[in-house]
């Protein structure tokens, strides 16, 4: 029987740490974050959580170390959330897929332009 269980809890660590980044963190550096995803190992000791953020480069680095610098507040507080013995260490990434899927749009756009 395959488990589920990394997956049940990746979603909802990811469901609650969008409500946490949008409505408790105060920190002016954090701007328009989305959490698109999050990887739970199978031991629940660690979540990569994947960040898509709006905005220049700077201010994606900028949102980045603030919610780094956050990420103890974070943990308590998903700790008292979510029902679990130890609460996952989390790890934020970049998540470039959107980004990436964007220019291949833009790409084959301009390709079919051409054949036009």
């Amino acid at each position: 029987m395959a488990n589920n269980r990394p997956g049940r809890v990746g979603e909802q660590i990811k469901k609650e740490l969008s409500l946490l980044i949008q409505n408790e963190l105060k920190d002016p550096r954090i701007g328009f974050v989305t959490v698109t995803g999050v990887d739970v190992t199978n031991d629940l000791s660690q979540a990569k959580v994947y960040l898509s953020v709006f905005g220049s480069e700077e201010e994606k680095q900028a949102s980045l170390k603030g919610i780094e610098r956050a990420s103890g507040f974070l943990r308590s507080e998903l700790g008292k959330l979510i029902r679990l013995r130890h609460t996952p260490e989390l790890i934020f990434k970049f998540d470039e897929s959107i980004e990436y899927g964007s220019h291949i749009e833009k790409l084959l756009g301009e390709i079919t332009k051409e054949d036009k």
